[in-house]
């Protein structure tokens, strides 16, 4: 059993296990979770293999790449709180690690975030998340109407008020994980670019998987870090698959010519007829727009009723954007668990660890949970931030969130 606190005893290659490849950790998902997961392992010195058939994939191809610990505080989630800001203050020296290990560039900027509002509704929400913001000790400044678009001219004129939020920052998610999958394999983490079909338990123990064309993976820890398909890996034992479930969300991506400092120099973000939509302005032109939020299960289809909402408020907060060329439309599947946090750590089984059900702070995260299971992969030890998130909240996973597919 796992020691008291969330303790378990590190496996290394010594240890019994299925015959094949055999590794000391073996990562179930190739998203920026499981390849900082992967790459942190390896900085300490374990043998790391991940398996994914499109490792760099995932959720970060729509992910927006906000860092907005402060701007997407939510009520009931102060102890969430509290881990994004943790994540949020290692961004800096993170970056500085993977650019240097692998001398590409991620695109993070400390530009800092706008939210505002456009009617008298929107802005009365806007000062109780202010008023929140205070009690939790978070800086972010008050701004009228006209010092909005003072910042941001090409606001519209009746935005009523804003927050400035200097400490929320941005990254680009797609840069972000091909530097990640590029510091893994320098890193010499091993690649099976394959589907996962089955985890192999034995002796009470997760041993590792066995691959859709049967080949089997040993491995003396196994991380389960597979985004909204974490609680569909066939083999887990119902009582401890992880409660994530898909939340679909339609992103859309517009190119801003040159020269692009006049559009807009940060993200903003707003509250429009009930809807959350937000503008994120990258470095190279690129503006993206998103996102929905909608739990219609494994859909990935994107709507022209999505793609007209998107576009129908951000016009509303930037009119000028509906004359910029519409580059992409996509959708992607956040994974959600039933309190909106991530599970991190050791599971009800030996030798299975999970890293997933980050939902909307994927991006946010990356940099502490990479430390917290790396911590975990080589001491046993769960961090102190970390164990609010501990897989072992849930008792049991959710079977109607674990529907396999048809």
């Amino acid at each position: 059993m796992p020691a008291k606190g969330g303790a378990v005893t590190p496996m290394r290659s010594s240890d019994s296990t299925p015959s094949g490849a055999h590794s000391d950790v073996l990562v179930v998902g190739g998203g920026i979770i499981g390849l900082v997961t992967a790459w942190r392992a390896a900085l300490r010195g374990l043998s790391v293999a991940v398996v994914d058939p499109e490792p760099g994939g995932g959720a970060a191809r729509v992910a927006a790449g906000m860092l907005a610990a402060v701007t997407e505080l939510h009520y009931g989630e102060e102890t969430l709180l509290g881990l994004n800001l943790a994540s949020a203050a290692r961004y800096p020296a993170f970056v500085a690690d993977l650019e240097e290990a692998t001398g590409l560039g991620v695109g993070y900027r400390a530009c800092g975030t706008l939210a505002v509002a456009l009617d008298a509704d929107d802005r009365a929400h806007l000062r109780e998340l202010h008023a929140l913001q205070a009690r939790c000790g978070l800086a972010s400044e008050w701004l009228s109407g006209r010092e909005c678009r003072r910042l941001e001219p090409m606001l519209a004129p009746g935005v009523r008020g804003g927050l400035r939020v200097d400490g929320d920052h941005q990254v680009d998610p797609r840069r972000l994980a091909a530097a990640l999958l590029t510091a893994c394999e320098r890193a010499g983490v091993v690649f099976h670019r394959a589907l996962a079909a089955r985890l192999t338990v034995a002796g009470d123990r997760a041993r590792g998987v066995v691959l859709g064309d049967g080949t089997a993976l040993a491995a003396g820890q196994t991380v389960l870090a597979a985004g909204s398909l974490s609680g569909r890996l066939a083999g887990v034992p119902a009582a401890v698959l992880p409660p994530v479930r898909p939340v679909k969300g339609q992103v859309l991506r517009l190119r801003v010519p040159a020269p692009y400092a006049p559009f807009l120099s940060r993200t903003v973000r707003a509250v429009v007829r009930g809807g959350h939509v937000y503008l994120v302005p990258r470095e190279n032109g690129e503006l993206v727009i998103g996102a929905t939020s909608e739990e219609l299960g494994w859909d990935t289809t994107v709507t022209a009723g999505g793609v007209y909402e998107l576009l129908r408020d951000a016009h509303e907060l930037v009119p000028g954007l509906t004359e910029l060329p519409l580059t992409e439309t996509l959708a992607g599947l956040r994974p959600g668990s039933p309190d909106n946090a991530p599970l991190l750590g050791p599971s009800a089984l030996p030798g299975l660890h999970l890293a997933t059900g980050h939902h909307r702070n994927g991006v946010l995260l990356t940099p502490v949970t990479g430390d917290v299971m790396a911590e975990v992969l080589t001491t046993g030890l769960l961090p102190d931030e970390a164990r609010p998130f501990s897989p072992r909240r849930f008792p049991t996973a959710l079977s109607a969130l674990q529907e396999q597919p048809a």
